[in-house]
C-alpha cells in the first residue's frame, strides 16, 4: 500500500488564533507534528495542507512539504480531501496539526485495519481513559465499538453510562488520527453534514450517520497526548516537553 499522511493546518483557529505557528521551545507547533509524522514507519510522504501563506512559509522554512488549499473548508478532513484528490495514494492518514505530543506509533497502529480481511475503508485509534475525572470532560471524546471493532458511536458525553458498573466497564478516548482509503475519503468529503455531527461537533459522526464503517484500534502508546485548543493547552505542552527534556538530561 502507498500511504500518505496529510496534516491540515489553518491560521484562523477560533480559540487560539495562529496555533500552528505558536512557539514551543524554539520551534513552531506544526514542525513538531510534521517531524513526528515523518517518523511513522507506514508513511511514504507527509504533506501539510493549509490556506495560509504564513503557515506555508514556516513549513517550507524547516524543509517540509506543503500544499495550498481553499479557504472555504469547514473541517480539516475536507482540507485533507482536497489534497488527496491529486495524490497517488491507496490510503490517506489525516493527522491533526494540534497534536505536538503525538507518538508515531499511533499513526502506524491506525493503518492496521487496512490489512484485515475484509479491509477497512476508514480507521481510527482509541486509548483507555483511566482517570474518572475525565469521564465528564467534553474535551475528551469517547467512543464505543462493536465486537468486531467497528465504532458504534462517538460522543463528548460519557460512553457507556455505568448504570451497572460491571468488571467489564471501560471508557475509551478517541484519538484524532484517521486513515481512509482514497475513495472513502473523497466520498466522505462529498457528504452533507449530519444532525448528530452538528449537535456533538464531531465530524466522524457524519460517516456513521451515512452508514460508513469506522474501525477502531486500541493503541499501545502510554504517552500523554494533548490537543492544543487553548492557551492553557499550549502551556501544558510546553511544560510536558520541558519535563521530558530535563528527565533525559539527567539519565
Amino acid at each position: 500500500m502507498h500511504i500518505v499522511g496529510v496534516i491540515p493546518a489553518r491560521y484562523a483557529s477560533t480559540r487560539l488564533e495562529g496555533k500552528a505557528l505558536k512557539d514551543i521551545h524554539g520551534k513552531p507547533m506544526i514542525q513538531y507534528v510534521y517531524e513526528l509524522a515523518r517518523r511513522a514507519k507506514c508513511l511514504a510522504d507527509v504533506i501539510v495542507a493549509t490556506d495560509d501563506v504564513r503557515i506555508q512559509k514556516a513549513v517550507e522554512g524547516f524543509g517540509g512539504r506543503v500544499a495550498m488549499t481553499s479557504s472555504q473548508h469547514v473541517t480539516g478532513t475536507d482540507r485533507v480531501a482536497e489534497v488527496a484528490a491529486n495524490l497517488d495514494a491507496d490510503v490517506v492518514v489525516d493527522i491533526q496539526g494540534d497534536e505536538p505530543l503525538l507518538d508515531p506509533m499511533v499513526i502506524d497502529e491506525c493503518i492496521l485495519p487496512f490489512s484485515w480481511n475484509p479491509p477497512a475503508e476508514i480507521a481510527t485509534v482509541m486509548k483507555r481513559v483511566p482517570e474518572e475525572s475525565s469521564y465528564s470532560d467534553p474535551a475528551v471524546v469517547k467512543v464505543v465499538h462493536d465486537l468486531s471493532g467497528r465504532a458504534l458511536y462517538f460522543s463528548r458525553s460519557l460512553l457507556p453510562f455505568p448504570r451497572n458498573r460491571t468488571a467489564d466497564f471501560k471508557v475509551y478516548e478517541h484519538l484524532g488520527v484517521y486513515a481512509f482509503t482514497k475513495d472513502a475519503l473523497l466520498k466522505f468529503s462529498r457528504l452533507a453534514p449530519t444532525s448528530l455531527e452538528l449537535i456533538e461537533g464531531l465530524e466522524q459522526l457524519r460517516a456513521l450517520e451515512h452508514g460508513m464503517a469506522i474501525h477502531v484500534v486500541e493503541t499501545r502508546c502510554q504517552c500523554e497526548l494533548v490537543s492544543v485548543d487553548t492557551p492553557a493547552d499550549l502551556e501544558r505542552v510546553r511544560q510536558i516537553m520541558a519535563a521530558s527534556a530535563n528527565k533525559k538530561g539527567t539519565e
